[in-house]
């Protein structure tokens, strides 16, 4: 007689909407993703991250990836296998492909949104979507705790954070 072993289901949950390529539509964007991660029980250092996230790369596909009367995508994948949140925004202008900025000055008044996705995602880039369009997308890990950080981190402040004691 053999004994069975429990076997863990990893689940993948997606969700994609088409919205338009307005800043409504890149606010609503946002808002659509911190409902669905919520309700999708994610934790809150990835939501936070991942709102960031969604608010750029919307941003961009409806000011830069414009082209009237199409409408961009936005897609999120969370891989409980894999412990990774996946956030595509495809638009319809392949041509436009976006890039971190090499230097920005104090006065100027644009350019740091992909800085921010930089720093606040674990990996992102760019794809070809046929026929003519591009999509970004960024990948978070499944705590939040990956990341390009840039500042050192305190421990006590994140054991507090944690609920746990100094």
């Amino acid at each position: 007689m053999h004994a069975s072993t429990p076997q863990s289901c990893a689940t993948v949950r997606t969700f994609a909407q088409r919205l338009s390529s307005t800043r409504r539509g890149a606010r609503l964007a946002r808002l659509l993703a911190v409902e669905r991660l919520t309700a999708w029980e994610t934790s809150p250092h990835v939501i936070e991250r991942a709102e960031h996230v969604v608010a750029e790369l919307a941003a961009n596909a409806a000011l830069h990836g414009r082209v009237q009367g199409r409408d961009f995508l936005l897609a999120l994948t969370l891989d409980e296998a894999a412990g990774t949140l996946r956030i595509a925004v495809s638009d319809t202008r392949g041509e436009c492909r976006p890039a971190v900025p090499s230097e920005r000055g104090p006065h100027d008044e644009s350019g740091r949104g992909l800085l921010l996705v930089d720093t606040l995602a674990d990996r992102w880039g760019t794809e070809p979507r046929p026929p003519s369009g591009k999509t970004v997308w960024a990948e978070i890990g499944r705590h939040g705790e990956g990341g390009r950080r840039r500042f050192p981190v305190n421990p006590a402040a994140n054991a507090v954070e944690d609920g746990q004691t100094l």
